[in-house]
Order: structure tokens, then sequence, then C-alpha cells
């Protein structure tokens, strides 16, 4: 799931996967306030949401359980089955793909997703086979990724899957719970996991929906989504603050105003939100007011992200491979693992001739990047470094 910034004359922050999450409401959940929503500024979308395809089993879906994982069931039981077929190589070969958010069927079909998209087949699946699931966010270690002038904060869902009763007697191993990791919980951050319902699930697709088509400039439907983001579960912060950034993108400005402040209403921390409203108070003069949101977001993350990334890139493009490099390294202290940093690392390191050191780094960035698109980029350029082109250092 995924929380977005929009950069424009002045940058936001949105929410998409990937990658913020809530924990089931213990008190009724208020709907959202009917003045928070302009129907009439958007056309029907193009691709309306669909809930009930979220989880909606496929042809090739049941015939695979029918089959395949009856067959197997017979032998070692319904959960060791699902378990032997999603990490099994020999079986559905899952690969892990963050191009966009598919339903169960499509990432069953493509048998590649993002970890929320792996996660509703999974459930799918689990649900047909009548076992118990429980969905599981990562919280408090969010990774930050870039397309065009949207930053996104992603998060992480898991799925565990428990026998089911009947096959729980006469079992003698006493683990009756199997948790699947996607894409696996991020190096060097914490396991702070916090269980979800399944409302917020469905909330979290359908926001990642919202900023897919926002990112491709369908502001209908990214507007649509968002909308039934809300919908799925009102208590879902995120979904708030995407509808603020589609707001901006419209020049609504009053409008993502009042959908920035409800997010904080729901989150009263929540980084997106914070920095797309103060900017949005600045841009509409009014800086007093932007003040203690700037004031709150600074006594959370002292670092903004890209901060350094950004003096990095500049520098690299000026031919200051140096300083290049201390900025990248900087910036990797608080996310080791993001691709676009390795990357523009090994550029920086190739301009200082350091060229087993750049290829690393991009092997880094091969193996961290989360498409297939991206990672066949940087397998070409990795193929394309060759001693011989080693430049002079500056």
């Amino acid at each position: 799931m995924v929380r977005l910034l929009h950069k424009g004359s002045a940058a936001l922050a949105a929410a998409l996967v990937l990658l913020g999450c809530a924990t089931p409401p213990q008190a009724p959940v208020l709907p959202p306030p009917p003045n928070l929503f302009e129907d009439a500024a958007f056309g029907p979308p193009a691709h309306p949401p669909d809930p009930k395809a979220v989880f909606a089993l496929s042809p090739a879906m049941k015939s695979y359980l029918e089959h395949d994982i009856a067959r197997l069931a017979r032998q070692v039981g319904a959960q060791r089955a699902l378990v032997d077929a999603l990490h099994s190589k020999a079986q559905l070969r899952l690969e892990y793909d963050a191009e966009f958010t598919r339903t169960a069927a499509e990432a069953f079909d493509r048998r590649a997703g993002n970890c929320l998209s792996l996660v509703v087949m999974t459930a799918a699946l689990a649900k047909q086979l009548e076992l118990p699931i429980a969905y599981q966010a990562l919280i408090g270690h969010e990774t930050w990724s870039r397309n065009g002038d949207l930053s996104f904060v992603n998060g992480h869902v898991n799925i565990t899957v428990a026998k089911r009763l009947v096959d729980r007697v006469g079992a003698f191993d006493g683990d009756t719970q199997v948790r699947f990791e996607f894409g696996g919980i991020p190096a060097g951050r914490g396991q702070a996991l916090r269980l979800v319902s399944e409302a917020t699930i469905m909330a979290m697709f359908m926001n990642n929906r919202a900023a897919e088509h926002l990112v491709r400039g369908a502001l209908d439907d990214a507007y649509a989504h968002a909308r039934e983001a809300m919908v799925q579960d009102p208590s879902y912060a995120a979904a708030y603050n995407t509808l603020g950034v589609i707001y901006q993108r419209k020049g609504l400005e009053p409008a993502a105003e009042r959908a920035y402040r409800e997010a904080l209403r729901h989150d009263a921390e929540h980084k997106s939100a914070l920095l797309n409203v103060a900017r949005l108070l600045e841009r509409l003069g009014r800086s007093a007011e932007a003040a203690p949101f700037h004031a709150r977001l600074a006594q959370i993350e002292r670092d903004p992200p890209f901060a350094h990334f950004d003096r990095g890139v500049a520098a690299a493009k000026a031919g200051d491979f140096r300083t290049a490099r201390d900025e990248l390294l900087r910036e990797m202290r608080r996310d080791p693992d993001y691709h676009e940093f390795h990357f523009w690392l090994a550029v920086s390191l190739f301009g200082l001739g350091e060229v087993d050191q750049a290829r690393q780094h991009l092997t880094a960035a091969m193996k961290g990047s989360v498409t297939t698109r991206d990672r066949a980029l940087y397998a070409a350029k990795l193929r394309s470094l060759e001693p011989a082109a080693t430049p002079r250092a500056h």
C-alpha cells in the first residue's frame, strides 16, 4: 500500500501499496463527512472500482484448487498443500512485481504481483479451502519511491493461514499458523506487525488503484477508487490523503485542504498529509497556519526523504561525483534498499573510476527493483559496464 506526495509548484504528498495501515476499529466508524466529496467535478470513470472482483476466483483458480491442490491436500492437509503451492517454484512460480495492484484472479493469471496483490490471491485461495486467515501490516518503517512528480510511501502487508480445526486434531506439529511474506520485510527494519481487517485490506487495494490511475493522469478513475476506499474502510487515513492529492491535481484546493485535514483526524501523525497540507497552506499564502504542521512533521521525521538523494543526483549530473557519492550514502542510511539510490550511487562510483563497486550497486539496484521493467533496465546497464570504459576520476 502506498501514500503519495505530489510535486508541482509546491510538492504534495499522497498515498498508494503497498505501500500505511490501520488497526481494526474497536468502535463503530463514522462515514466520511458528506461535504468531503466533489462528485460534480469528475466524470464517469473509464474503469469503475469493482470490490467484488478483488477476491473473486477465476475458472483457472477453481480448476487449480479442485485438481492440483485437492490431490495434494488429501495427502498432507489443505494448509500444507497451499503452502507448498505458494512456496514451490515447481507449482505456481510466483514472482514479485509492483508494476500495479492486481486482483486475486489477475495475480494468479500472471503468477506475479506486489505484496498486496499476492496477499489477496492467497486469501482467495485459502478461503475456498476454508482455512482461517489473518492480515498483518508492517508498522512504522515505510519506504519511499517516486514516479514523475509524485512521491510514494510504501508499506508492507502479509497474511497468516491457519489449519482447519478438523486438521488440527491428531496433528503432531504445534505450529498451526503459517505466515506468507511476499517481497519480504525490508532489511534493516523492525518487524512491528499489527493485525488489520479485511475492510482495511480492501481500502488499501482501492487506494493503490487510485494512486496508480493518478500516475497515469486518469483523474476520474483515481477519484472513483479513492472514494471507494473510504466506503470500504472510513478510518483508513491514506485514502483521504490520496483524495487530497487528486483534488489538488484538479485545482480544487479548498476540497484538498478538507481531505488532508480529514486524514489527520484519523491519523494525527500521517506524514504525507502533514506535508501536503503544510505546503498547500503555504501556496495559499497562509504560512502561519502551515507552521504547526511543519513543526509536527519535523518532530516525527528529522531527515526528510529524498533530500540527500536530490542533492546527490544534482551533483552527479554536474560531474561532482565525490559530492554525489557522499550525499547518496547519507540517503542510504535512512533507506538502504531503494533501487534508485543504488543506481545513482553506481553512477557516482563509475564517475570516480570505482567500477567494481559500481557493478556491485548496479546489481543491488537490479535485485532491489520491484518491477520487471526496472529489473530489465538495470540488467542491461550492468551488462554494458566494461572495465575498459572506466572514466577518469575527478
